[in-house]
């Protein structure tokens, strides 16, 4: 086990909501056919890129294990890579309330997969803009992100702007 600031987790599950939620707003209500909607011919589809974020959020609760396992999983329907979005981030948050350490610093579990997929939450977000179906900015300072809220239904945004 790794020595760990006692601090650490309740910062990576805040994290993992903060996901949640911005990811929330971006898969929520997108267009028909959206999980084909890519940038150029050479980069990941929107499926594509849910896909892969659910594979890094499916390789983080194996790193809560310390059995770190990745696989590449194909992309799929919108609507069920959403569910398995919300599940494989509902399992890691579980996970990590459960445990008091981890077998490896919660710094790498952020850096790693918590980080690269808040990105792909913004790539996701310019995705939506290209296909016509953009979603408001939002001041996420004033949101009300709560640690243990990972699921689908989040609060609704305190101010958003164009």
């Amino acid at each position: 086990m790794t020595d760990m600031n006692p601090t650490d987790l309740p910062l990576l599950r805040h994290t993992l909501a903060t996901l949640a939620y911005r990811a929330a707003k971006v898969l929520r209500d997108a267009p028909p056919a959206f999980e084909k909607q890519r940038i150029a011919p050479s980069t990941r589809s929107a499926g594509e890129i849910l896909a892969h974020i659910c594979d890094l959020l499916d390789w983080a609760a194996t790193m809560t294990e310390g059995k770190p396992i990745w696989h590449d999983s194909p992309s799929a329907q919108w609507n069920d890579l959403v569910a398995r979005f919300f599940k494989a981030t509902q399992a890691l948050d579980h996970r990590l309330a459960a445990v008091s350490t981890l077998p490896c610093s919660a710094g790498k579990i952020f850096q790693g997969p918590i980080a690269d997929a808040l990105t792909h939450v913004g790539q996701l977000a310019t995705l939506r803009r290209l296909a016509g179906a953009g979603v408001l900015g939002e001041n996420y300072f004033l949101a009300h992100i709560t640690s243990g809220c990972v699921g689908a239904d989040q609060p609704p945004a305190v101010k958003e702007f164009d």
